[in-house]
């Protein structure tokens, strides 16, 4: 299906056949795409942004940060990962074998490769979404804390959305299928196509292994909630800013919570569009217009 207004995005879906539905296990994984087209004249393909929303969520929940980014000249693709978001419902693998996420974002890079020639390609994401999109720039999970969190009896915190997933897990997925998921928890889903990342609150800074933060060499721009209760900046976001090389960050406010960047009536509702901002800066600098060269990559933080 595709959408013509142009201020909404085309809506397809990509399938997967190398993954199964998790409802339907005979099929293959379905990854819908929201594609958003900058008015640019014909020539070399614009730079473009993936978009990875956070647990729960949706690709068409994004377009605050989707269309400042297509204003600016970028090609924008945002997804629902399956199992975990809003309009599909919601399944425990869809919460908890995140290494799926970044499958997915390499799935629409190689339906749109297959299309023409890419232009620079960044990807951005928030909450769970900053996790996918560090994931293809080369961080990697920790098996040892996955472990424990699939052994817990205990609700999670921070998933509001599923609270007794692990439970719904376990009754769901056999002990076997689930030592064969975990190899595959702690691989490596870099995408060398992409050349920077920008994490808006990302999520479970602290199950990345500090070895492959450190080996994260694409630039990294970081913005967190000072008021975040659900990815709180010790537990969730120090670890990506002290431990990735070229990663630079700042708060995005002291009063600024995870829900301002999704409620319908945000605490702070400046919240979104500076960060909006900020990404189209950062984008356009690291990955530049049609045509141009990224900058140079740039180290650094400001915690707070």
């Amino acid at each position: 299906m595709t959408q013509q207004d142009p201020q909404r995005p085309e809506i397809s879906v990509l399938l997967d056949p190398s993954r199964a539905d998790l409802r339907s296990p005979g099929q293959p994984r379905p990854v819908r795409i929201y594609r958003w087209r900058p008015d640019l004249p014909a020539g070399e393909p614009a730079p473009l942004v993936l978009v990875s929303h956070g647990t729960g969520g949706s690709g068409s929940a994004m377009g605050w940060l989707a269309g400042p980014l297509t204003a600016a000249g970028f090609e924008v693709v945002a997804v629902d990962h399956h199992g975990n978001n809003f309009l599909d419902g919601y399944e425990p693998e869809g919460f908890l074998f995140v290494w799926d996420r970044p499958l997915d974002l390499s799935l629409v890079l190689d339906a749109l490769a297959a299309e023409g020639p890419l232009g620079p390609v960044g990807a951005v994401g928030f909450s769970l979404g900053g996790y996918s999109a560090a994931a293809l720039a080369g961080a990697r999970l920790d098996g040892a804390v996955l472990r424990a969190l699939y052994e817990t009896t205990e609700p999670l915190d921070g998933v509001p959305e599923f609270p007794d997933v692990v439970g719904a897990l376990r009754a769901k997925v056999s002990d076997e299928e689930l030592a064969a998921r975990a190899v595959e928890a702690v691989g490596d889903y870099t995408d060398p196509r992409v050349r920077a990342v920008f994490q808006i609150c990302p999520a479970i800074g602290h199950v990345a292994t500090v070895a492959s933060l450190r080996e994260i060499t694409v630039p990294v721009e970081i913005r967190w909630g000072g008021a975040d209760t659900v990815t709180p900046y010790e537990l969730d976001v120090r670890p990506y800013l002290e431990h990735v090389p070229t990663a630079h960050g700042r708060s995005a406010g002291p009063a600024v919570r995870h829900d301002d960047f999704y409620a319908e009536e945000p605490a702070d509702p400046t919240a979104r569009p500076r960060t909006a901002a900020e990404a189209v800066a950062f984008f356009t600098e690291r990955l530049g217009a049609a045509g141009r060269d990224a900058a140079p990559a740039e180290a650094g933080a400001t915690p707070g």
